[in-house]
């Protein structure tokens, strides 16, 4: 299993970041994804999810109405689109697949079983 995140950078607050995962090694369309972050000195945090079957998402509180979870299994690559960025949002920013096959996304980091290396985020003017 091997997860590779990009797209991640510089942004300016009220700016927009489109992160990328690129699996491989399983076969994605099968399990549930996730993101999730960590900033410096805190513990890492679940930011959204989604499903197998695409229908169903779910979003941190934080970042609710502002960043948007989608996947691609004909390209077997996750997104994360993020909106109206903020200071609170510079952090690492990892993807994960869930454990088994056919879960529903999940908020729990011990759901999920293979990380990335994680693109880093930096929000600052």
């Amino acid at each position: 299993v091997q997860l590779v995140e990009s797209g991640g950078g510089l942004a300016q607050p009220g700016g927009s970041l489109r992160l990328s995962c690129a699996a491989s090694g399983f076969t994605f369309s099968r399990y549930a994804m996730g993101w999730f972050r960590q900033a410096p000195g805190k513990e890492r945090e679940f930011v959204a999810g989604i499903s197998w079957n695409i229908g169903r998402t779910v979003y941190a509180d934080s970042v609710e109405g502002r960043f948007t979870i989608s996947r691609d299994n004909a390209k077997n690559t996750l997104y994360l689109q993020m909106n109206s960025l903020n200071a609170e949002d510079t952090a690492a920013f990892f993807c994960a697949k869930a454990r088994g096959p056919y879960g529903s996304n999940s908020r729990n980091y011990h759901d999920y079983d293979y990380w990335g290396q994680g693109t880093q985020v930096t929000v600052d003017s």
